[in-house]
């Protein structure tokens, strides 16, 4: 098992803690997994929703909650001598509403990383110049890893400093089609995704020998155990990225009753749901589903967190089914989760979730 090197950035274990929001990935889990030698990533999806001003001034409240979140975060992961054998970073979806000011926001905080997907970040270099922080888009297809570098080669002269491969069994908003989804449980469809992660490494390794730079391709999605590791590392990743399992762990920082929800998860609970913006997504299934299938829910408030949602014809607010749910409202809130959430059956510790995918180390 070799560290994950991102340029200068060194991380001990070839892992990444996916970002999940609002509020299920901050300081308390991001720490955590980079305390153990991980890349801790904090969600900034609608981070500043426990600030007192949050409703009246939204994006102030967040941008305040990111700098405040990183520094707990770097707090709780540094050891007895102050060090940190891993990194944080955040999550930044491109949907995001005033989307480059977070960039700004969080390259200037000091993350050493961060990742963004739900949308093609085309403009993500021009917001992190002048800093360390590196940069990685998720991607889900060799035609999206492709537009993206391209741009950022002809735009910016510069490259990625990794690439996250978000598969279709992750949880929250999907890079694919509902369509593409019916057929992810067909007998073929391992062997070709395969296949399609294989060129998509290919085409990442072209724009690293035209740079003269390593770039490390981390793959995500339904990832949990030491078998999917070694598959990941066998096409060519050198570096997984795990959301879902960590959901049930001491140290998430959702509610104990979002936990548990997981927990009680089975197989058949899962769905896919189309969220206000009109991206699919997985989530588990509960009575506040139910409900705005049968009638769209009244919006009192925007928050503006996403470009494209219209709170005139929205079914409901994501924001607040989200902050209902991490908040332990499980009936009555949007409950994200990977397709692996069935095979989750206690609530234990990060130090569990890692020793299961790196039990070596």
């Amino acid at each position: 098992m070799k560290p994950l090197q991102i340029g200068d950035k060194l991380a001990k274990l070839p892992l990444i803690q996916g970002g999940m929001g609002v509020g299920v990935s901050l300081s308390r889990l991001a720490g955590a997994v980079a305390r153990t030698g991980g890349i801790g990533i904090i969600s900034t999806a609608q981070i500043g929703f426990r600030e007192a001003d949050f409703q009246k001034d939204t994006k102030a409240a967040n941008l305040r909650a990111m700098v405040a979140e990183l520094k707990k975060a770097r707090d709780i992961a540094a050891d007895a001598d102050g060090k940190c054998q891993g990194l944080i970073g955040y999550n930044i979806m491109v949907a995001t509403k005033d989307y480059a000011d977070y960039v700004k926001t969080a390259a200037h905080a000091g993350a050493d990383v961060i990742i963004s997907g739900a949308g093609l970040p085309v403009d993500l270099p021009e917001y992190v110049t002048g800093t360390d922080t590196k940069i990685a888009p998720i991607v889900s297809s060799e035609k999206a890893a492709r537009i993206i570098l391209k741009m950022w080669d002809r735009r910016y002269k510069r490259t990625a400093d990794f690439v996250v491969i978000e598969g279709a069994h992750a949880g929250g908003h999907l890079g694919f089609s509902r369509e593409e989804l019916t057929h992810l449980y067909e007998p073929d469809y391992e062997a070709n995704y395969d296949d399609e992660i294989r060129r998509i490494i290919a085409c990442v390794h072209e724009y690293g020998e035209k740079y003269g730079v390593h770039i490390p391709v981390i793959t995500a999605g339904g990832i949990m155990n030491v078998r999917q590791v070694q598959h990941a590392f066998a096409l060519g990743a050198e570096g997984v990225q795990v959301a879902t399992p960590f959901v049930t762990t001491e140290e998430c920082d959702a509610a104990p009753a979002y936990k548990q929800a997981y927990v009680n998860a089975k197989k058949e609970d899962i769905e896919i749901v189309t969220s206000p913006v009109g991206m699919p997504g997985r989530a588990i299934h509960n009575a506040f589903l139910e409900k705005v299938a049968q009638q769209k829910e009244h919006i009192t408030h925007c928050f503006r967190c996403l470009e494209k949602c219209n709170p005139t014809q929205a079914p409901y607010c994501i924001t607040q089914a989200l902050i209902r749910a991490v908040e332990g409202d499980v009936e009555n809130g949007l409950i994200f989760c990977g397709d692996n959430v069935q095979y989750l059956d206690h609530i234990g510790t990060v130090e569990e979730v890692v020793h299961a995918l790196f039990p070596e180390r």
